[in-house]
Formats: C-alpha cells, structure tokens, sequence
C-alpha cells in the first residue's frame, strides 16, 4: 500500500534529533511519498539536505509562506523565482493569505499570493495554497486568476461545504490531515458529500497532529490515523483510499 503525504515539513528543527528514524518510520508503514513544502530562504538549505538523504521518497515545492511575508517580501519573492529558473519543484507552494496572526501585511500577502501564481502557471505547476481565517481573501485572488492553468491543493482544509465546493471549482483537491480527527473539526460532518477524487492526504508535520496524538510533534507516520477517518467516512478499504488519494497526488504533481 503506497500512501502520499502531500504535506510535511520534516526539515523542521522539530525533527533535528529524530529526523532520519522519523522519515524511515513513516516508510515502513507505507507513507513513501513526502511532498515537502516551503516557507522561506532560510529553510532551504535544511530542505535540499532532505532531499539528497531521502531521494526517492521526498518531493520540494518552492515558495514563500504567508506569515513569512515581511518587510523583505520583495527579497524573499526574488529568491523564489530564482531557484524556481534553477532546478526543478513540484509545486509552487505553501502560498496564499493568514490573518491569524497579523493582519499588517495583508496587501503584500495578496500581491505574493498572486505573483507566485503566475510563476506556477508559467512553469505549469500546481499551487499549494495556505488559508488561515482568510477564505474571502483567498477566493478573492483564485477568481482573478482562474483559468486552465490554475490547480493545486487547498492545504489544510478546514472550511465548510460550500467552502469546500467553491474551492474544488478552482481545480483545487483539499487537502485533509488531522483535523478531520479533531471532535470539533466538523469537516467530518460533510466530507462524505465531496467525491473523494476531489481528496488527498496530508499530515503537516510537525503541526496538526491528529487524535489520539493531538497536541503532540507530528509525524508522517500518523497520516495512517487520517486514513482510517477516511475509512469510515467513505466506507471503504484502507487500500481504496490510500490508491485513489495517491492517484490524486499523481494528477497535481505530475509524479
């Protein structure tokens, strides 16, 4: 059984102690796949030692994270495009708008969010969206710029139905990790109404670990949690998710 983790910062410092027993648990369980996001120039290098340690297993993206928008954004955006035009990355991505936390650059977030998209359109990559108490925003910018080119994940997702519809029209799968777990999620509630060709799976470790480890470090190792959700909200095998997520990981990264 092959399972995708199309989410997963394991180049944490989080995962420093523990980093290469970590990635090899999570293969042994069949979690072959990691997609691994970005969030800005300092991470890189720590994401490249990954990928040279873990070649088969680990895909990058390239990207400039929301909250890590700043006074430097137009630094950090030039950064990307450059190693965009260097190698290859699967995904443009983590990208999007988080209001969460600071609401002082939400004009630069929005003009980020949209360069970056025209990047991932020009080298016909999928986008890897972040979404932090900013759906308006977000569909704001994706009904501007939709188009054939535009695909990806809504990473992370965490909204309602019509939320989630709306984020499908934009060729978006959502992305689906631990809150679905959560007693409180509620995204369990409806996912049974989203054709699950429209799901993937995710854990975005070190972070939103699922029951019953909620609270602690994520790990990859623990999508198998995510799965089992999947499991009873589909009433299918653990096998049919995992095959028919992977194939949906397959049609947006190309691998």
């Amino acid at each position: 059984m092959i399972i995708t983790d199309t989410h997963t910062h394991l180049y944490s410092e989080q995962f420093n102690e523990d980093r290469n027993e970590t990635i090899q648990k999570a293969i042994d369980v069949g979690v072959s796949r990691l997609f691994i996001p970005a969030i800005d120039s300092t991470y890189l290098p720590a994401m490249l030692d990954l990928e040279k340690a873990f070649p088969k297993n680990t895909f990058l993206m390239m990207g400039l994270h929301p909250t890590h928008v700043k006074e430097n954004v137009a630094e950090e955006l030039a950064f990307v495009k450059e190693w965009l035009d260097k190698r290859n990355f699967y995904a443009v991505g983590e990208i999007g708008i988080d209001l969460y936390w600071d609401k002082t650059f939400l004009q630069q977030q929005q003009d980020a969010f949209k360069q970056q998209i025209e990047w991932a359109k020009e080298k016909n990559l999928p986008i890897v969206i972040h979404c932090r108490d900013a759906f308006n925003e977000i569909f704001e910018v994706l009904e501007d710029v939709k188009d054939d080119k535009l695909f990806g994940i809504f990473h992370c997702f965490t909204g309602n139905l019509e939320q989630a519809k709306q984020a499908i029209s934009y060729n978006m799968k959502l992305g689906i990790g631990g809150v679905v777990t959560f007693k409180n999620g509620k995204i369990d509630q409806f996912l049974n109404e989203i054709p699950l060709g429209n799901i993937v799976l995710e854990t975005d470790a070190p972070y939103l670990a699922p029951t019953p480890y909620r609270g602690k470090r994520n790990e990859s190792s623990y999508i198998i949690n995510v799965l089992d959700k999947l499991v009873d909200i589909y009433n299918l095998t653990p096998q049919e998710i995992a095959e028919i997520t992977t194939k949906n990981s397959i049609d947006v990264f190309g691998i």
